[in-house]
C-alpha cells in the first residue's frame, strides 16, 4: 500500500518544470521510496511518451542519493525484427546511450531489448508456416512477437523477486481506443493490477498529460542520457505520425496497425497503406522504397487464392457463412517465391531483413511440411 507524497528534505529539486510534471515527478519519486525492493520495468518504445517516462524516471533516480536508489530500473524495449530501418536505428541508438550513461550516473538501470524466439519471428511464420499476410481479421504477429517476448522477460523478475511493477508511458489523450482501455483497468489506485500478469502491478504516471505537454517538455530538456531529443523530433516530423508502443496484453493489440499513420513494423500489412513509410520515403529515405513495394505485394497476394492451400496447418476446411471456404496457410509454391523476393530486396537495400536462424528454421519446416503432404 503507497503513501501520500512527502517532501524529504535529503533530496534535490525536482527543477524548472511545470506544476503538473513537478507533481508527476513527486508521484514517482515517491512511489520509488516506498519500502520494498520491488523492481521497476518500464517499456520503452523509442516513441515521444515511453521517452518522456523514462526521461522523468532518469530524473527522479539523479535527485536522490545513490545510497536511496536501491531498487532496480529495468528500460525495455521490443523489437520485432521486421520494424522500420529508421525506427530501429534510432532505438538502438538510445538504448545504447542509456547503457552507456547507467554506470557513470550510477543509476541502476538495466537496459533490455527483447525479440521474439526464432520459432515465431514474421518470416519463420509467414514463409516457413505459411501464415497469410497479417490481417485484422488474422493477427497473428501481436501475440507472438511483441506481447510474448516482453511477457517472458516481465515473468523472469516476477519469479525472482515475487513481484513487479510495469511503468507505461500511456496517456489517456492518445486515442479513444486508449482512453477506454485506460479507464477499463483503473481501480482509483495509483498502481492496477495487470490485465493478465499474475503479481505484475501497472503504473501509469503520465496517464493525463496531454501531447502538447509531452512535447514541450521534450523540446525543451535534453535526456539525462545524453544527446539531444532533435532525433525524435526529426523522426516523427518524417514520419507523419505515431510510433506503435510496447504491448503487454492483447487489450492494447489495436495499437499495432491502426488506420493512422503510426511507425512500426515495415511488413505490417493490417493497414490499407503503409503512410509513416511514405512520408519517410518523401523526406528522403529512399531505402525504403523497395521495403515499401515489397509489403504492398504481401498484402497483394494474401487474397490471392491460387496461392493458398484449401486446408488449414492442422488439416482442418474452415468455411463460414453459407458455405464459403477460408483459404488456409500460403502454398509451399508461394512460400518459395516470397522467400526469393525477400532474399532479393535484402540484396538491394543492403541490410540484413531475414537472419541465417530463420532461414534455417524455414528449410526445416518446409522440410516437415513435404513429409507430412506425402501421407495424404
Amino acid at each position: 500500500m503507497t503513501t501520500a507524497a512527502v517532501i524529504d528534505p535529503d533530496l534535490e529539486p525536482v527543477g524548472q518544470l511545470s506544476d503538473r510534471l513537478k507533481a508527476i515527478l513527486v508521484d514517482i519519486r515517491d512511489e520509488y521510496l516506498q519500502p520494498h525492493s520491488t523492481p521497476w520495468i518500464l517499456g520503452f518504445s523509442g516513441g515521444k511518451d515511453s521517452t518522456l517516462l523514462a526521461q522523468l524516471v532518469c530524473e527522479m533516480l539523479l535527485s536522490l542519493p545513490p545510497r536511496k536508489r536501491l531498487r532496480a530500473v529495468h528500460i525495455v524495449a521490443n523489437d520485432t525484427l521486421v520494424e522500420s530501418p529508421v525506427i530501429v536505428h534510432h532505438l538502438d541508438m538510445v538504448l545504447e546511450r542509456m547503457r552507456q550513461s547507467v554506470g557513470p550516473l550510477r543509476l541502476p538501470i538495466v537496459v533490455a531489448k527483447t525479440v521474439p524466439h526464432v520459432e515465431q519471428t514474421f518470416w519463420v511464420n509467414l514463409i516457413g508456416r505459411g501464415y497469410p499476410s497479417p490481417s485484422r481479421v488474422f493477427r497473428w504477429c501481436t501475440d507472438r512477437m511483441k506481447i510474448a517476448p516482453t511477457t517472458t522477460y516481465i515473468k523472469t523478475q516476477v519469479d525472482e523477486s515475487g513481484q513487479a511493477v510495469l511503468l507505461l508511458g500511456v496517456r489517456s489523450a492518445e486515442s479513444t481506443q486508449r482512453r477506454r482501455s485506460v479507464s477499463r483497468y483503473d481501480n482509483g489506485q495509483r498502481l492496477n493490477p495487470h490485465n493478465s500478469l499474475q503479481n505484475c502491478l501497472v503504473y501509469k504516471p503520465i496517464v493525463d498529460l496531454s501531447t502538447d505537454e509531452v512535447w514541450q517538455t521534450l523540446l525543451q530538456s535534453s535526456p539525462p542520457w545524453g544527446g539531444t531529443h532533435r532525433e525524435l523530433v526529426t523522426m516523427y516530423r518524417n514520419a507523419g505520425g505515431g510510433e506503435c508502443p510496447l504491448v503487454t496484453d492483447r487489450s492494447e493489440a489495436p495499437s499495432c496497425g491502426t488506420a493512422s499513420s503510426r511507425f512500426g513494423c515495415w511488413t505490417c500489412t493490417v493497414v490499407e497503406k503503409d503512410k509513416s513509410a511514405e512520408s519517410f520515403i518523401e523526406a528522403g529515405y529512399g531505402d525504403l522504397e523497395p521495403l515499401l513495394e515489397f509489403r504492398d505485394w504481401l498484402k497483394a497476394i494474401r487474397e490471392d487464392g491460387s496461392k493458398r492451400m484449401a486446408k488449414r496447418r492442422n488439416g482442418t476446411l474452415n468455411f463460414v457463412g453459407e458455405g464459403r471456404l477460408i483459404p488456409g496457410p500460403f502454398t509451399l509454391t508461394a512460400r518459395r517465391e516470397i522467400f526469393s523476393r525477400l532474399i532479393a530486396v535484402q540484396s538491394e537495400v543492403n541490410m540484413e531483413l531475414v537472419s541465417p536462424a530463420e532461414i534455417d528454421a524455414i528449410r526445416r519446416i518446409w522440410a516437415e511440411d513435404t513429409i507430412a503432404m506425402t501421407k495424404f
